[in-house]
């Protein structure tokens, strides 16, 4: 593809030569010839120097060599350029022999259905689905159009996927909430959980990670919400738009997060706890207390970010700080 015509494709404004031809995308400290790389902050500027890249893509005219494409946001610009030169693969429609069928299906047009998937009573699936190898789907499931479940997948009873719904291999939708209350002899009694889990349009959930279904109503992942590997979240919680949790994020029973919020990684949340919106906690915070919107906090229990990297700077202080008070303290309890 021609430089020119990449500029197009991103509506940048290129400044070079336009018929230089691409053939390949790479980050700026391995782009060969006949790649594009892109400049996400001016400290990679460097990189640029030595670089045998074919051209940039940049934020701002910068001095390079490089033929270069000037767009508002090069980091987007560039992900979409990866999608045109690496599309992912698309599933062939059909239905494999060894797929189970319950009674009562519905299937869209042109869905992929892979070996050993298990398909129970009453599930609906739209157009496009594409269900990888031993996906399970339980009794009363609705997948919305153009979703993809990839291997290993299971939905429990009546869970609801919205449309372009991706869910990465090993992912539990819908298992019994964490629910139980003591007996008159103190032995555990499960509360049944009778709820159910709802997932909007574009949501995507890494992979081995678990949404409970609720006890009661429902919990809910809400529309673009992006969850990474190994998170769990737990019954009637209800994540906002467009949020992000990362790797080992935990999230107790009834939870809420408002829109955009981004949970760093290995990040808790206490049950009954809410989050406002565009609420950051910072990787390894914990709270048990709301936090409001417009928030960046960090630490165990939650102070403001900026509290907190005061206090994590100080701490190495203090054994001296401790030893100057026992001299002081010494030097008092000698002059009394």
């Amino acid at each position: 593809m021609k430089l020119e015509q990449i500029a197009s494709l991103i509506s940048g404004a290129l400044e070079g030569d336009g018929s230089i031809e691409i053939s390949g995308v790479r980050g700026i400290k391995d782009a060969l010839e006949g790649d594009i790389t892109f400049l996400g902050s001016g400290k990679y500027l460097k990189f640029l120097e030595g670089s045998t890249a074919s051209a940039v893509i940049t934020a701002e005219r910068v001095e390079t060599s490089l033929p270069q494409i000037i767009v508002a946001k090069p980091e987007l610009a560039f992900a979409r350029l990866i999608n045109e030169f690496h599309p992912e693969p698309v599933a062939r429609p059909g239905v494999h022999s060894s797929v189970a069928f319950g009674d009562n299906v519905k299937l869209g047009d042109n869905i992929s259905l892979a070996a050993g998937v298990s398909i129970g009573n009453g599930v609906v699936i739209g157009d496009g689905v594409v269900l990888h190898a031993n996906v399970v789907v339980g009794d009363n499931c609705l997948i919305g159009d153009h979703s993809i479940l990839h291997p290993n997948v299971t939905l429990y009873r009546n869970s609801e996927l919205g449309q372009h719904v991706v869910l990465h291999s090993g992912v539990v939708i819908g298992a019994d909430g964490f629910g139980y209350t003591v007996d008159e002899v103190g032995r555990h009694f499960k509360i049944n959980q009778v709820g159910r889990v709802v997932i909007e349009d574009h949501v995507e959930i890494g992979a081995n990670s678990c949404v409970d279904r609720a006890a009661l109503d429902v919990t809910l992942i809400k529309e673009g919400t992006k969850i990474d590997n190994l998170v769990q979240v737990a019954h009637n919680c209800t994540v906002g738009e467009h949020s992000i949790l990362v790797s080992q994020v935990g999230l107790a029973g009834s939870v809420t997060l408002g829109h955009h919020v981004v949970l760093a990684g290995q990040v808790g949340v206490g049950d009954h706890v809410m989050l406002g919106d565009q609420v950051t906690l910072t990787a390894r915070s914990g709270t048990f207390r709301d936090v409001e919107s417009n928030s960046v906090v960090s630490g165990f229990p939650v102070v403001p970010n900026t509290q907190w990297k005061r206090e994590i700077a100080s701490l190495p202080k203090l054994p001296d700080l401790i030893k100057q008070v026992r001299k002081l303290k010494a030097r008092l309890d000698a002059m009394e």
